[in-house]
């Protein structure tokens, strides 16, 4: 079947198997890499896109249950070649080792502050479901309390030290 997907602002008509997960939609179909593929089951969050703003794993969901609407992958995030604030914060804070969950992570970071500008830690852990292996949590709290201009924590600065 036919489907019209709107991804990063671009209007894209895709032939595909109803059932087929929208992550290999974007990675195979559209050639959308920065989406990547962690677990398959959505427990991993290195899949995360945006539709309709809203955070998504896009292994679990179908191409016939995002057809009509707005797509964001970590390539749409940037206006052109201006960084959006959590990229930059995520260079700011070193806070990537080996890089494979951080556009998965970029993303539900992005929406999280989109609705909660000045998250607590608690938020934070409530959002921000994805799984990093390297273990750069501490970066990516410090990160997104620099970004809401706050504080670390007191247990954030204590783990630290």
């Amino acid at each position: 079947m036919s489907y019209r997907l709107q991804v990063n602002g671009t209007e894209q008509e895709i032939e595909a198997d109803a059932e087929t997960p929208l992550l290999w939609v974007l990675r195979e179909k559209l050639k959308f890499r920065g989406t990547k593929f962690g677990c398959g089951i959505g427990a991993c969050g290195a899949c995360t896109v945006h539709v309709d703003g809203a955070p998504m794993r896009s292994c679990s969901v179908s191409l016939e249950r995002v057809s009509g609407h707005q797509i964001t992958t970590i390539e749409g995030l940037a206006a052109g070649s201006i960084l959006h604030r959590v990229q930059k914060a995520w260079i700011d804070h070193q806070v990537p080792q080996c890089g494979y969950c951080q556009s998965g992570m970029i993303m539900s970071v992005a929406a999280l502050l989109r609705g909660n500008p000045f998250p607590s830690d608690a938020d934070i852990d409530a959002s921000v479901t994805n799984i990093c292996r390297c273990g750069t949590y501490e970066r990516i709290r410090e990160a997104i309390h620099a970004l809401a201009g706050q504080e670390l924590t007191e247990s954030s600065k204590a783990s630290r030290a």
